[in-house]
């Protein structure tokens, strides 16, 4: 044995006899954890022993009579091959009169004078100990008739005459095997010979069939002139009866064999070795089968199990060892015997009993290098018994890594699908069992990927110029590229006409041989880019021009050599118009299933006019031609003759074979049918099979005419099924098909998710789990669960209102959700419901939850009402949405004075039950502008803003406008009551009417004075009159701080304020004059309204608050 080796050498060539060393032998390794046993190995000398020597008789034999030549070479080990010769070592020729048995016999099925010869000589070749033993020759002589009437009559007594007949045919006589049955047994997996070799005169002919079946394609194949049926790797479905017939023309004979495949085992599932922790469970699994079915023995480190030491942690149970709690004292090497007569597998499997820390053996700080956008895959390989458990971190103190953003895989590897930039860093591995803990970090770089950004362009070029690609990259710094230009997808041209630059490729000199397709490669160590653009090289116009253009079509065309599966057609070219065909295309027509339509066949050089078709069977054909040169196709030529094939089986089956299940007891069957050029042949049907998977029953078929779809009712629910459709047509079956696995109909689910819980993020978010239920209660194709949920009551208001359930689907086995867009401070219920392709199952226990309190939404309304010198009154309402318990309101407010600019800020808390503040001790003729939002416990919600003006005086004659546009507050002295102001007013009505006399006559005239033009846009509420309901002044408001008010603003009738704007006022501007005017300096007040109203009671006027109709109280 070697040194340090389990190799045995048996070696004699230094004497010593081979016998010696004669029998079988089996290796043993041991260690302290078991014994593990190889296979046996036989040792038996090769043989080559001489003929016996034996007195040949010579072979007389008369013309037309069989002949055999027995061989019987010594039996040598391994066999010798046999093959005859003559004396001058030249193979003796065979033919289906003259051939060599299996058994090496020589068999004549008619003998005729040239077979006379004195040397036949069988030679039989050891090739193990490279001899050639000879067997002794053997002499034949064939008597023609002639000869032998000649010496019958000389020899024989009259009443033997008989041989003197004339040479006469016979009838087919099997020479080997004789009888008319026989039996045979073959190994699966080996190659069947059968053999039949037939006397006769004429030779007869020898022909193979299979009763009940057919031979199997492409493992079928004939040898010695048909009399060898010979079927390569057989298994239990090549058993049967096969026959063989010998024919001539005067009967025929035949002979039964009967073939048995038996089986030596082989294996189904081999042991494996088995690494468990100390007190864990496991199986060792040997399942073999073979014919008959073998015996199933297990050994313990090379012994019988039966004798082994004992394990109580260890039962035998057939092909199963179960083990229950190991100790490290159960290590050891089992062995697993399956064997029958014909032979034996033999496996060895360690279970090996292990308590070891964890190790990663990953290598530390392992740098990962991958482009932004691509997956990353950071490797954390692992040992350890009890198996660890994987965690990953990224960074120092990092959060361990969870989510939809990373895949873990089994083997510790990490997977982040789509890394970013920002995925960069250090990431940390840990891996811990029960017995330690250890981590490992390994380092990502995300590089920004290669991209071309100015790419090479289409070019056309005239011969002899110069033409330039260009190939502009943008690349990480941290990468290397490399650029590579190709040509056609080959290397360029080693022409020095090609100059590659750093980001262009220039041709000089182009040539017609440059024309193509340049590729710009752009290569570094983690991506690669690629562009093309085309170069097309045309040649100066030439003088005068040749006039270019596609080919005349074929003609004559005419089929020959016609045959069940092919055909030659030829045809005559048409011109080709200075343009070199380049191309011919073959067309078909199948009149028989698609007159009219013709289809693509096949296409030739255009230098050649002739093709061998190949044709389906059952198909009418006609063939057209059609020519190709550079400018394009010619039209097709006339038809060729029609050609019918004949008809023969399907060459294949049904594409697309599907079984699913309409209902719960049904499973529905389709296919993609055949064409009729499919169909190979008449009355085209399927067979269509099926048999429950992983349930031991039988095939069960049937035949249905042309269609695409068979139901099969009564099925279990949601059942595996193999289903199969083979084709088939008046001429027989189509090749065996595949399988395919479908199932039975889904019916709805049988159990709701159970432990369904519920965490509240926060006000608005929630997350629920579920327990995922049975796939056996499924019933169907799992598709994901279905959480229901809907709001029963806000907490803050206690008012139920109707129900709207909202609905969120999540695909897959998942056992949790988020349910988003939440009510704050609100009661909730939720059920889960699991979904399959057929519906939703039944709902789980409803689940009651409730979301904490947020902030709440602004209040719903802000109106500032009955303005005095000093003092303004607010009314509010509640916000719409409080989403909890209101604890105050917050009040805050400052002046504006004549520049805009704010003043002080005063705040001011209110309790949650008020509604209205009067503010005091204000500032008289000043505007306000105010922010207002509510309070809960979770902090302050959005605000609201308004503003108002208080009075001027206690008269209450003229008051700002509240919400009047851009108009702000003035302190004015009161100059109404000075006869200056007086006639200065009088002077204007004046010249108000005078000036609406002239709008008035060029109205009339077509004209459109270019106030009103603006007026007709929109309405101004400073020159709107006041309202007629309520009489009261607007408000001024704005819902975003210092937003302008639009232009156009009515005041509502509830007397808030819309966020809308109107033209500045020059009372803010002015000094003391109450009035306004346009951009073209017009007076707004001769459009306003001037219809007198009685007196309002209270501080309330009865007109809006505009300069004009304060003028006409003076008036």
């Amino acid at each position: 044995m070697k040194p340090n080796s389990g190799t045995l050498v048996i070696n004699i060539m230094n004497g010593g006899k081979a016998e010696a060393y004669e029998g079988v032998y089996q290796c043993t390794a041991r260690n302290e954890r078991g014994a593990a046993i190889s296979n046996n190995i036989v040792i038996r000398p090769s043989r080559s022993p001489l003929w016996t020597k034996e007195r040949l008789e010579p072979n007389q034999v008369r013309e037309g009579d069989s002949l055999v030549l027995h061989c019987r070479p010594p039996v040598g080990l391994p066999p010798p091959i046999i093959f005859w010769m003559d004396n001058a070592f030249q193979r003796l020729p065979q033919s289906e009169r003259v051939s060599q048995g299996l058994n090496g016999d020589l068999y004549f099925s008619n003998v005729q004078p040239e077979d006379t010869r004195e040397d036949y000589i069988c030679y039989a070749r050891f090739n193990h100990t490279q001899t050639i033993q000879q067997k002794q020759p053997i002499s034949v002589k064939v008597f023609s008739m002639d000869s032998l009437n000649d010496t019958i009559a000389a020899n024989l007594s009259d009443t033997d005459i008989y041989g003197a007949k004339p040479v006469t045919e016979r009838q087919p006589v099997l020479l080997t095997p004789t009888g008319s049955t026989s039996t045979k047994v073959e190994l699966r997996g080996s190659v069947l010979l059968l053999e039949c070799i037939a006397a006769g005169l004429p030779t007869p002919a020898i022909h193979w069939i299979k009763e009940g079946g057919e031979l199997p394609d492409n493992r079928t194949f004939f040898e010695n002139f048909k009399k060898t049926l010979k079927i390569i790797d057989v298994s239990e479905a090549d058993s049967g009866n096969y026959k063989c017939i010998a024919r001539n023309i005067l009967g025929s004979a035949h002979h039964v064999i009967s073939v048995t495949v038996k089986a030596a085992p082989y294996w189904i599932t081999a042991p494996r070795n088995l690494v468990l922790s100390p007190g864990e469970d496991g199986t060792l699994i040997c399942r073999a089968n073979g014919n008959p079915k073998p015996n199933i023995s297990w050994l313990a480190n090379g012994v019988p199990i039966a004798i082994a030491p004992e394990d109580p942690s260890r039962k035998v149970d057939g092909d199963t060892i179960i083990f229950s709690h190991v100790q490290e004292r159960s290590s050891a090497v089992y062995q697993c015997n399956a064997s029958n007569e014909y032979g034996y597998l033999l496996a060895n499997a360690f279970v090996n009993v292990l308590a070891e820390p964890p190790r990663i053996l990953t290598p530390a700080n392992k740098l990962y290098q991958v482009i932004a956008d691509s997956p990353a895959l950071l490797d954390c390989a692992y040992f350890g018994s009890p198996k660890p458990e994987i965690e990953w971190f990224k960074g120092v103190k990092g959060s361990i890594l969870r989510g939809n953003e990373y895949i873990f895989h089994d083997n510790g590897t990490l997977e982040i699908p789509v890394a970013q930039k920002d995925s960069a860093g250090t990431y940390t591995c840990v891996a811990r069992n029960e017995l330690g803990k250890i981590q490992n970090e390994v380092q990502l770089e995300v590089k920004d990927p290669t991209m071309i950004i100015k790419q090479p362009e289409y070019k056309v070029i005239q011969r002899y110029g110069q033409v330039s690609f260009e190939c502009i990259i943008k690349y990480d710094s941290t990468l290397l590229p490399t650029v590579i230009w190709l040509k056609d997808n080959d290397e360029l041209p080693d022409d020095e006409r090609f100059l590659v630059g750093k980001d262009n490729l220039t041709i000089m000199n182009v040539t017609d041989k440059d024309d193509g397709t340049y590729t710009c490669i752009v290569n570094t160590t983690l991506d690669s880019v690629s562009a093309s653009a085309v170069l097309t090289v045309v040649a100066a116009p030439p003088t005068p021009a040749i006039i270019y253009a596609r080919p005349n079509p074929p003609f004559d065309l005419e089929l020959t050599g016609q045959l069940e599966r092919s055909v030659e057609l030829s045809w005559v070219p048409g011109d080709d118009n200075n343009s070199p065909i380049t191309t011919f295309v073959i067309e078909y027509e199948d009149g028989l299933h698609e007159p009219g339509v013709w289809h693509y066949q096949t296409e030739v050089p255009g230098t050649q006019t002739t093709v061998q078709l190949k044709l389906s069977p059952y198909v009418n054909y006609s063939f057209r031609v059609i020519a190709v040169n550079e400018i394009g196709r010619s039209q097709p030529s006339e038809p060729s003759e029609q050609y019918l094939t004949k008809s023969a089986k399907p060459d294949e089956n049904p594409s697309n074979v599907q079984g699913i299940g309409s209902e719960p007891d049904n499973l529905v069957i389709t296919w993609e049918s055949l064409t009729g050029f499919q169909s190979n042949g008449p009355g085209l049907q399927y067979k269509v099979s099926w048999r429950q998977k992983d349930v031991d029953d039988e095939w069960t078929s049937v035949i249905v005419a042309n269609v695409s779809k068979y139901i099969v009712s009564g099925t279990p629910t949601f059942a595996p099924y193999e289903v199969k459709v083979q084709a088939l047509n008046d001429l027989g079956y189509a090749p065996e098909p595949s399988e395919v696995i479908g199932h039975s109909g889904e019916d709805l689910p049988m159990v709701a998710p159970g432990n369904v819980q519920v965490h509240v993020v926060n006000s608005t978010l929630a997350k629920v789990h579920w327990d995922p239920v049975p796939l056996k209660t499924v019933r169907g194709h799992l598709q994901g669960y279905k959480v229901y949920y809907w709001k029963v009551q806000s907490l803050s208001r206690r008012s139920r209102r109707h129900v709207e359930k909202k609905i969120l689907t999540f695909r897959g086995n998942k056992t949790f959700g988020m349910l988003p867009g939440l009510e704050p401070y609100s009661s909730y219920k939720l059920n889960v419901r699991v979904v399959n392709g057929k519906g939703e199952g039944p709902a789980s226990p409803d689940k009651v939850f409730k979301t904490p309190e947020g902030v709440p939404s602004s209040p719903s309304f802000l109106k500032i009402t009955n303005p005095t010198l000093d003092s303004l009154t607010l009314e509010w309402g509640s916000p719409t949405h409080p989403n909890g318990v209101l604890t105050s309101y917050i009040l805050k407010f400052q002046p504006i004075n004549n520049t805009h600019e704010l003043g002080p800020l005063v705040e001011i808390r209110i309790p949650a039950n008020e509604s209205t503040l009067i503010l005091k001790n204000l500032n008289y003729s000043t505007r306000y502008k105010f922010y207002f939002n509510a309070q809960t416990s979770v902090g302050s919600g959005s605000q609201i803003t308004e503003e108002a003006v208080t009075i001027m005086d206690e008269a209450g004659v003229l008051r700002p406008a509240v919400g009047a546009g851009k108009a702000m507050a003035s302190r004015q002295v009161d100059i109404a009551t000075q006869g200056w102001f007086i006639g200065l007013m009088c002077a204007v009505a004046l010249l108000i009417l005078i000036l609406l006399i002239v709008c008035f006559i060029r109205r009339n005239k077509g004209g459109k004075y270019p106030v009103k033009e603006k007026e007709d846009a929109h309405a101004d509420p400073e020159i709107q009159p006041m309202k007629e309901d309520d009489g009261t002044f607007g408000e001024y408001s704005d819902a975003e701080d210092h937003k302008p008010l639009k232009k156009g603003s009515r005041t509502p009738s509830d007397r808030t304020v819309k966020k809308e704007d109107s033209d500045d006022s020059l009372v803010d501007y002015g000094e003391g004059v109450n009035g306004q005017f346009n951009e073209d300096g017009s007076f707004i007040g001769q459009y306003s309204g001037k219809k007198e109203k009685e007196p309002a009671e209270g501080n309330e006027s009865s007109e809006a608050p505009s300069p004009v109709n304060a003028m006409n109280s003076f008036v």
